[in-house]
């Protein structure tokens, strides 16, 4: 009975020391195992982790199209509802077009009454180049019967002088060639007038052109607005925030309402001034929508914005002011997302999304940008 009692505290002991042994395998295995992990995540952070840079200020972006109106007028017919997908060059909204047509009726009219003046213009002229012709022929003819008195005088002067023929019928001879004279400058004259009336009649023509031709512009401008009437869609897309109703007056430049392209959505992010050293075009980006937590979408760096949000604010801020505080700017980003018809379906313009750029592909660049420095200040 003594013996046994004897040998209960060795077992004790030896069994607390088998625990504490135990105890500080456990415990050194587990510092063991954090410290290899650890190793792992530095390692894993130095060659992936510090090049995946994120952020959650990411929104769905789509460049819609206004639609407005050109022209002033009731609206007779709105072929699209809201939400209606649309395509290019569907018809939108028919404005009344009753006053276009008559106003193209009346430029056609002005059109045909310009060419009616041209072509009488033109006979004008066919009128007054016939008199030119008969003015001339006059003139040719009383210079040739003024040539032949002046040749005739001239014969009969010495015989006159020498009582070979009478004084009256040179005297009379005279008289005739001075006629002859005064009828020339007459007919010279009468060709004068005969050419200023073509001259007068072709400026009447060129004047009839010009008219003609501002009509013909008054005419296309008519047409282009009976056309305008009927307003198209510019694009392909989705009709959006419609407030156009049948029989009401529209203005021109309302806007009527708005075409979502769709199939053209794009991601914008907003980084931080601090994650985009190595961002650059062509980058892979995973992206994770609110609406869809289940799916990752997957696109690319398609384009960084050249200057900060700040930078293309309404109002700058001016830090030279005194008051100054630094803030970290944030600069847009804008990514091409791949996504299918189904998935266009549910990713509308204002989603809220996780954007992840994984920049490995530009580690590089930091070399590159040190020794260009280097060289820059060794200059």
């Amino acid at each position: 009975m003594a013996a046994s009692t004897d040998t209960s505290p060795a077992v004790t002991t030896a069994e607390n020391d088998g625990r504490k042994k135990l105890i500080g395998k456990i415990a050194l295995g587990g510092l063991a195992a954090g410290a290899l992990y650890g190793a792992y995540a530095l390692y894993e952070y130095q060659t992936v982790g510090r090049y995946l840079q994120d952020t959650e200020d990411a929104y769905v972006k789509a460049d819609g199209v206004t639609i407005s109106s050109k022209l002033g007028g009731y609206v007779r017919r709105v072929a699209v509802s809201e939400n209606q997908a649309v395509e290019q060059g569907m018809l939108l909204v028919q404005i009344d077009p009753t006053d276009y047509n008559t106003r193209l009726a009346q430029s056609t009219a002005q059109v045909d009454v310009a060419r009616a003046t041209e072509n009488a213009a033109v006979a004008a002229i066919q009128e007054a180049q016939s008199a030119t012709g008969q003015a001339r022929a006059a003139l040719q003819a009383s210079q040739r019967d003024l040539a032949y008195l002046n040749g005739e005088v001239a014969r009969m002067r010495p015989l006159v002088a020498s009582g070979a023929e009478p004084r009256q019928a040179f005297d009379q001879l005279v008289a005739n060639r001075d006629k002859a004279a005064a009828d020339v400058s007459a007919k010279q004259a009468a060709l004068s007038a005969a050419n200023d009336r073509v001259a007068s009649a072709r400026a009447q023509a060129g004047q009839s052109t010009a008219q003609i031709k501002a009509a013909q512009a008054q005419r296309e401008a008519a047409s282009t607005d009976l056309a305008t009437t009927r307003i198209m869609a510019p694009i392909g897309g989705k009709v959006g925030n419609s407030t156009v109703r049948i029989g009401q007056f529209v203005q021109p430049g309302q806007r009527l309402m708005t075409i979502v392209p769709t199939e053209a959505i794009y991601v914008e992010a907003n980084f931080k001034e601090t994650q985009i050293g190595l961002m650059r075009p062509g980058q892979p980006v995973t992206v994770h929508v609110d609406a869809l937590p289940d799916v990752d979408f997957h696109g690319t760096v398609e384009s960084i914005t050249p200057g900060t949000g700040a930078n293309f604010s309404l109002i700058p801020p001016q830090n030279a002011t005194g008051n100054f505080t630094k803030i970290v700017q944030r600069v847009p980003v804008r990514i091409r997302i791949n996504a299918g018809p189904e998935s266009r379906k549910v990713l509308v313009p204002g989603l809220s999304l996780s954007v992840e750029v994984d920049t490995r592909a530009a580690k590089s660049t930091i070399d590159a940008i040190r020794n260009e420095q280097e060289r820059v200040s060794a200059k």
